[in-house]
């Protein structure tokens, strides 16, 4: 089969591979029919995730049909149409017993395309496949489901939930790529007064606009001035929600909130940033980080599979499986491409 395999910073090719086959008896085997590609990619593409071997299949969302199961395997059978998480949970252990399955420490967590092979693949081995594994229902498309298997998900629980977002609030969200916006759609589902977005390329703040965002700025205008100028009560941000991964943006999340308030942290970074607790220390500032651990999957599946929750607009660009190669160049050049999500599709 073909894959897309990392061999090092900057290095990756789109070749043949062996095919998976099922190893553990809680193993899947899922032909994939729909996959996108990840900002945490490029960062590996960087050398920021120094943990990938060379060698390894990249990705960790898809879509696609299960063609073979272990004999451990209870929820699925062949031919079930099934969403990839990008979390595994053996759902055993303390950690996923607690419902922190991004910390799985049973062999699970983000292993696809960082410890383990992963989705940018014709066909990927899922273990532990009644718990990462989420049946499909007719009414949700392939396209709209691949949304779930990361940035919905991730910006919901980190970003979100995390932050403790709640009507009424001003929430700021700095960077308006694909994480950014979902942040926007999954904070609306609370009712905030006014979500003000921040980044620095004109056709992502139209995006933002687009997605529901009440005030867009660039970032030359992103002061804190500016921002209590933009407030009910003219304080900053309720909840600031970091969605870019590199210092600068954390710490502009940092000026932006108000005391008392949340900066949740979601981006993926790969260089130190300053925390400033000589002026941080007495503004009751809450701060978070964390990796996914999709347990709200299921509730913003029937939120999708209702009606409730839209995906539209997030896939700007799509391929064949085969096109892996022209899919990166235009990801990886966002803001010349002008994409957000890129999907490809078996063909």
């Amino acid at each position: 089969m073909k894959a897309l395999t990392y061999h090092g910073a900057g290095l990756h090719r789109w070749e043949e591979v062996p095919a998976p086959a099922v190893r553990d008896p809680q193993d899947a085997v899922v032909r994939v029919d729909a996959v996108t590609i990840c900002g945490t990619d490029l960062h590996i593409l960087e050398g920021d995730v120094p943990e990938v071997a060379a060698g390894r299949i990249l990705g960790h969302e898809a879509v696609g049909t299960i063609t073979e199961v272990g004999p451990g395997v209870r929820g699925f059978v062949r031919g079930d149409r099934v969403l990839v998480s990008c979390i595994s949970s053996c759902g055993r252990c303390r950690n996923c017993r607690a419902g922190a399955y991004g910390q799985c420490s049973g062999g699970g967590g983000w292993v696809l395309g960082h410890l383990i092979d992963g989705t940018q693949a014709e066909y990927v081995r899922v273990p532990f496949a009644d718990t990462s594994l989420y049946r499909l229902p007719d009414a949700v498309g392939d396209e709209q489901a691949l949304m779930l298997a990361d940035i919905l998900p991730t910006s919901y629980e980190v970003g979100v939930r995390n932050g403790q977002v709640s009507p009424g609030d001003t929430v700021v969200i700095v960077g308006a790529g694909p994480i950014g916006l979902a942040a926007i759609t999954t904070a609306r589902l609370f009712t905030p007064s006014r979500i003000i977005v921040v980044d620095p390329a004109p056709a992502r703040r139209d995006a933002a606009k687009a997605f529901g965002a009440d005030a867009v700025l660039d970032l030359p205008e992103a002061t804190p001035d500016t921002l209590c100028s933009l407030t009910t009560d003219g304080q900053g941000a309720h909840v600031a929600i970091e969605a870019v991964g590199v210092p600068e943006s954390f710490e502009l999340c940092t000026r932006l909130v108000r005391a008392g308030g949340h900066v949740a942290n979601v981006g993926v970074h790969g260089r130190p940033a300053t925390l400033h607790l000589e002026d941080l220390w007495i503004r009751d500032l809450t701060l978070t980080t964390g990796l996914v651990d999709t347990t709200s999957t299921p509730l913003l599946l029937d939120l999708l599979a209702e009606g409730r929750l839209g995906t539209e607009g997030l896939v700007t660009h799509r391929f064949g499986l085969d096109e892996m190669p022209t899919a990166y160049d235009v990801f990886s050049r966002a803001a010349e491409t002008g994409a957000l999500k890129v999907a490809l599709f078996r063909t």
